[in-house]
């Protein structure tokens, strides 16, 4: 995946004009990690969120008396960490590099500047998050009734 054409075809980016993706180009950086790298880890403060360009990235926590996690893995054209730009809470979960990966990223400074001047693009991406956190919330509701649904055979 490469180019703003490429980056287009992304979900959180799809409703954005080709001026709108260029301005997002402008403020974001390349960040490349090495297989099993820690991205961020869980506990962290956020402090921007990340675009999968290739490679996948593994989200995990540590469960007491369990170890390593892992929620899901995300590939090419998925995002996390959004949380960060809008909450000033610690990260929830960290994310690894599981292969050689490449990543594009928003630092939340230019975030925030990027809501204050570009009010057209913020309200769509901003949307486009909110979606993301409600379906993320009713798989962990999913998850949740699975897990408590197999607690009361014991």
């Amino acid at each position: 995946m490469k180019g703003k054409g490429a980056l287009s075809q992304v979900y959180l980016f799809r409703e954005l004009t080709p001026s709108e993706m260029d301005v997002l180009i402008s403020i974001s950086k390349e960040l490349r990690v090495k297989k099993d790298e820690f991205i961020f880890k869980e506990g962290d403060m956020g402090d921007a969120f990340y675009l999968v360009v290739s490679g996948s990235v593994r989200i995990s926590t540590i469960v007491p008396g369990v170890g390593e996690e892992a929620l899901t893995i995300l590939r090419e054209g998925e995002y996390f960490g959004e949380m960060a730009l809008i909450d000033d809470a610690p990260r929830s979960a960290s994310a690894i590099a599981n292969d050689d990966t490449i990543l594009l990223l928003i630092e939340k400074d230019n975030f925030q500047k990027l809501l204050a001047q570009e009010t057209g693009i913020a309200y769509k991406l901003l949307w486009v998050f909110t979606r993301t956190l409600s379906a993320r919330l009713r798989k962990t509701d999913e998850q949740l009734k699975s897990i408590l649904s197999i607690a009361k055979t014991f």
